[in-house]
């Protein structure tokens, strides 16, 4: 039978529900974990029901509902027969708040884990989110403020991929080397995304900028870390293109590949605190379809896309999306950076901030903590029972 049951949508999501497995074992040792995720949630003895795949925007998403509604079935019918202690959320708002839902009617208890952004768009989300789940772990500083004003039980607890940063060892030259760079030349990551729809969008802009760089900076090598949840088949219209061009491209590590790069071309989403977390200077980049576009300038209230910006409350690293994602501006932007000490500087400085948030938490030990007192094999004073 299920001890812990752990759902997540995303690549992102999936790493963290990799890491949480892994710190619930180190704390209980034969808890019994199952859920939906990936390779990673996998190799960390998650019993998958389902695997993920891409993920989903407001067009994009219109071919997936059959699927959604298999793994939906699926899951419920796993938690009315098992009955787990507690049901882990990670991320993924609309389908995950139904699987709360479908959890508090058989007396589950919930755990919501990097919760909904609330603070972005539908706020009147957050008395949804209250009233389905038992505890709330967030990952943003400001979100805690959020939920507790609007009497949550919520607690920030950092941000895991820290722990994928600390872990890394090895010096820059070390790590260039490992990943088959060389350790003399400069590196421009590329991180276009972890959605089909992304590469879709995203791509051909970074093959542009790629081929301008080629010329003007031609001591300069590249590096794309494939997010695990694709495939190259979801790259093999671009794979011959890259190969021509020289880059490199590696399946995951993207924690190993930021902790090698001097500079980044990155699609807004979690990549951009990660790279800021290991000090890299960046472009940040972002394309939908336009119904797409229209819909959020209506319903998003945020005056920046990108963690680093959205943390510090002011623009730190640029943000060119949609029409504005064109090579001439990026290309700009990314000179900018190589050729103006005081703007690398004011990004270093901004990121050394932002490092600070999140240095001395362990998210996920936390969270796993948090799952030991709602199962009840740990004491809320966290001595373990």
């Amino acid at each position: 039978m299920t001890d812990v049951f752990i759902i997540t949508g995303e690549s992102s999501g999936e790493l963290y529900g990799a890491l949480l497995a892994r710190a619930l074992r180190t704390l209980k040792e034969d808890i019994r974990i199952c859920g939906v995720g990936g390779e990673r949630m996998m190799a960390e003895g998650v019993e998958l029901i389902a695997g993920i795949t891409g993920a989903f925007g407001l067009v994009e998403a219109v071919s997936s509902i059959k699927t959604l509604r298999d793994v939906f079935s699926r899951i419920t019918e796993r938690l009315e027969q098992e009955r787990p202690a507690v049901v882990v959320l990670i991320d993924f708002p609309d389908f995950n708040l139904k699987v709360a839902q479908r959890a508090k009617s058989l007396g589950i208890r919930v755990l919501y884990y990097v919760s909904p952004q609330v603070w972005a768009w539908r706020r009147k989300r957050i008395r949804k989110i209250k009233a389905l789940s038992d505890r709330i772990a967030v990952v943003l500083p400001f979100e805690e403020k959020i939920y507790r004003d609007a009497g949550a039980n919520c607690e920030f607890v950092g941000h895991p991929i820290m722990e994928e940063i600390e872990n890394t060892k090895g010096s820059k030259a070390f790590i260039k080397e490992s990943l088959g760079l060389s350790p003399d030349r400069e590196v421009l990551a590329l991180l276009p995304g972890s959605r089909r729809h992304e590469l879709k969008r995203l791509m051909p802009l970074f093959i542009s900028v790629i081929q301008w760089f080629k010329r003007e900076y031609p001591n300069f090598q590249y590096i794309l870390p494939m997010a695990p949840n694709l495939s190259a088949v979801d790259f093999r219209e671009w794979s011959g293109v890259l190969e021509g061009l020289g880059v490199k491209v590696v399946r995951g590590m993207a924690t190993e590949v930021l902790s090698a790069t001097d500079l980044a071309l990155i699609a807004s989403g979690t990549s951009t605190l990660q790279a800021a977390l290991c000090n890299v200077p960046m472009v940040v980049v972002y394309k939908v379809s336009p119904l797409t576009y229209l819909i959020g300038r209506m319903l998003v209230n945020v005056k920046y896309i990108s963690l680093v910006n959205l943390l510090m409350d002011r623009e730190v690293v640029r943000e060119l999306i949609q029409y504005r994602a064109t090579t001439e501006n990026v290309v700009r932007e990314l000179e900018r950076i190589i050729n103006d000490d005081q703007v690398r500087r004011y990004m270093t400085e901004s990121f050394r901030e932002i490092r600070a948030f999140y240095e001395g938490r362990r998210a996920s030990r936390r969270v796993a903590e948090m799952i030991g007192e709602m199962s009840g094999w740990i004491k809320v004073d966290n001595e373990k029972i």
